[in-house]
């Protein structure tokens, strides 16, 4: 299942990100590694969500989450 498609409430377990090399490195340095929990806080539109990673928010657009697998 991709990151896209989590509904509000939601947590899911990474398992894949397939995005260019720079944006991978960037969401790794704040802490999105193979294994880490996220919670699916609100969803703004079409696969624009606002997630929970350890302890902090972030607002993920759609290239984004549709590019993350989670299970």
């Amino acid at each position: 299942m991709l990151l896209k498609d989590m509904q509000v409430g939601q947590t899911c377990v990474v398992e894949e990100i397939h995005l260019p090399f720079e944006t991978e490195r960037r969401l790794e340095s704040l802490g999105m590694t193979m294994g880490t929990p996220i919670s699916v806080i609100n969803r703004k539109g079409k696969g624009i969500l606002i997630i929970k990673l350890r302890g902090t928010r972030f607002a993920l657009g759609y290239n984004i989450t549709s590019n993350i697998k989670v299970r």
